[in-house]
């Protein structure tokens, strides 16, 4: 009765927000395809605010005089400003908001802009004189009207005709910049002389001008950038880059913006994409938006579609892919031959976890080959022995003996030594398949060309999740996203549901090229022999040059910890504090600084609330210049 009271709940706060009408026609849409599961899960898919988002604005997203006038201060003292071009195509918009935004633009803190309009012959007879009127009124609008209507690719592309500066950044004609939008711009194009393509954080408003859903990004993801469009708004192009790839796509509509930065990622990769942690645009939801719902415009997922999979096909990546009501599905195609997977299980005694962990992989797993190590460390209970003896017969599967005091570092890098895979897993003994295809789906992100350690969706016995990518700083060290999120929930902004990238993932099920394993130098059996481990691990392996990737699409049951036990006798506390001192001496003030999360969000909770306050650079409070250091 409680989920449905929940569910109420949250049905009602939308109402309230985006309009009865609209929410009904889109949860009629839902509950044909997706049932009455479908529709509670489409109501938790909400930002977790944690507390009041108007509060957090006004405590560190409003400006005041104070703040302004700082913000000129350091304008001014700018030695080469650069500057930035504006570019919205339109049709058809609506006045009021078209005014908008134009005046958003206009009400730059930031002076050293362009707007470059490119009406795409609207039919409506309010839209040309309200151009003309602007385009009188100051002389840094620019507009081009179009003849003929040529839809959103063509109308951007004559915007950018207009543009005479370095930077291009993108608006709807119906969406808000910040006021400081610009001014954040081109302070990081002056940090950031690297930089060659800039996004934002983002959020929603809504008819009554009330901000809402905040998006709080993660630094460029790649992942998670095939995933959903993360850059979006509000991005900001080197306008060289833009010319270099021949700007927008005809035929791409609904998706050009993701098509476009994709074919800029592929130019400059992902090292000259600079995130910008603020809130800098606000994405008008009105019933006819994508902000208000993702199935006003289905044309746009198939041209998202097809923006991805031209991508990996210029690419030379062998995969399809597959629009979702939450982002889209990449599937790369294992090769003819597939790699030998070298799936490697620590154990002691918890017979009946080990078989039905074990029973699972063998009955239940479609990949094909792959061994299983089975580490014994020191069981002496017999029925466990009877089991392990059993299994010596099976052709792929061998036992290992190892009596030394448990250390589950050493105890996974002695297998990996006598393992045969080009690819290894590291498998608890509590672990139990629920999709058939984990493996397939593992394996296949694990050798894409940069990735490093794959982890899985991990779920308690009563369905709720376990692990779904870890997050450093989280508790101080380190900790799981979206734990005890129901098994469906798409979480903050569909990262429960998508593939992305974490900075570590749990070595309760991780799979990773042996290769890899070994040029990092396995897990840390001197400092850390039970707790953070593989936290450690994905570091390094992050900081060799890879990415950790998580997948939902590989589900597994984890009954955590059951043949361990809890860290509650003073041997175990004592132990466990010394690696917590180690993680935080070895990696300093990077755990709080994790480039797969956002500094806008909590390091005390793991629902991706709000964080108080935020781990970004204050508003400036002073009226002086930057200094050479803060300008290099």
């Amino acid at each position: 009765m409680k989920r449905y009271v929940n569910f109420a709940q949250r049905f009602i706060g939308l109402v309230r927000r985006d309009g009865a009408y609209p929410l009904l026609k889109k949860s009629v849409g839902v509950f044909r395809r997706e049932g009455l599961t479908g529709l509670r899960r489409r109501a938790g898919n909400r930002p977790i605010p944690g507390r009041d988002y108007a509060e957090w604005i006004e405590k560190f997203d409003t400006l005041d005089a104070e703040v302004i006038a700082a913000m000129k201060s350091e304008i001014a003292a700018m030695a080469e400003p650069p500057r930035i071009s504006v570019v919205m195509p339109t049709y058809n918009a609506d006045p009021v908001w078209l005014a908008e935004a134009i005046d958003s633009v206009r009400n730059q803190i930031y002076p050293h802009w362009e707007l470059c309009i490119a009406d795409d012959a609207s039919t409506s007879p309010e839209v040309r004189p309200l151009l003309e009127q602007y385009i009188r009124e100051d002389s840094r609008i620019r507009v081009a009207f179009r003849e003929k209507n040529g839809h959103i690719s063509a109308a951007s592309n004559s915007a950018l005709e207009l543009v005479t500066s370095d930077w291009v950044g993108l608006l709807d004609h119906d969406d808000l910049l910040a006021p400081h939008a610009l001014y954040f711009v081109a302070k990081e194009i002056i940090r950031r002389p690297d930089a060659r393509l800039l996004y934002s954080d983002e959020d929603k408003i809504d008819p009554m001008g009330r901000r809402h859903d905040p998006y709080f990004k993660c630094d460029m993801n790649i992942d998670l950038f095939y995933s959903q469009n993360m850059i979006s708004h509000f991005g900001v192009y080197q306008k060289r880059l833009l010319d270099e790839i021949g700007g927008f796509r005809t035929g791409l509509e609904g998706s050009q913006d993701h098509d476009v930065a994709l074919r800029c990622l592929e130019r400059i990769g992902a090292k000259s994409i600079v995130h910008i942690p603020r809130v800098l645009y606000h994405w008008r939801v009105h019933p006819s938006s994508t902000a208000a719902s993702g199935d006003a415009k289905p044309y746009a997922l198939i041209a998202g579609e097809r923006a991805l999979t031209e991508h990996f096909a210029r690419q030379g990546i062998d995969a399809s892919v597959e629009g979702l009501p939450f982002g889209y599905r990449v599937r790369y195609r294992l090769p003819e031959h597939r790699p030998l997977v070298s799936l490697i299980i620590p154990t002691r005694n918890g017979v009946g976890l080990l078989k039905q962990c074990i029973d699972s992989i063998q009955d239940k797993t479609t990949y094909a080959p792959y061994e299983i190590i089975v580490i014994d460390n020191g069981s002496d209970e017999q029925a466990t022995l009877d089991y392990l003896e059993s299994l010596k017969s099976a052709d792929n599967i061998r036992v290992i003996r190892d009596d030394r005091p448990f250390n589950y570092s050493a105890l996974n890098n002695m297998a990996i030594g006598s393992a045969n895979g080009e690819l290894v897993g590291l498998i608890n003994n509590d672990i139990e398949v629920i999709t058939d295809t984990w493996l397939e789906e593992m394996v296949s992100l694990a050798l894409q060309p940069g990735v490093g350690a794959v982890g899985a969706k991990l779920l308690y016995p009563d369905g709720t999740i376990q692990h779904a990518g870890v997050v450093t700083g989280l508790g101080g060290v380190a900790g799981h996203a979206h734990r005890l999120f129901p098994r469906d929930a798409f979480g903050y902004f569909s990262r429960n549901a998508v593939i992305s990238s974490f900075s570590a993932v749990t070595a309760a099920c991780l799979i990773i090229r042996k290769s890899i394993y070994e040029q990092v130098g396995g897990l840390n059996e001197a400092d850390l022999t039970v707790a953070f481990n593989d936290v450690d691990f994905c570091l390094r392996v992050r900081d060799a040059g890879y990415r950790n990737v998580w997948t939902p699409f590989a589900e597994l049951y984890h009954h955590e910890s059951a043949t361990r036990g809890a860290e509650d006798n003073p041997e175990k506390v004592a132990r466990f504090g010394r690696e917590v001192e180690y993680m935080q001496t070895r990696w300093g003030d990077t755990l709080n600084s994790d480039p797969a999360y956002s500094p806008n969000l909590a390091l005390d909770r793991t629902d991706f609330s709000l964080a108080w306050p935020p781990r970004i650079e204050p508003l400036p409070r002073h009226a002086a210049p930057l200094d050479n250091k803060e300008m290099a």
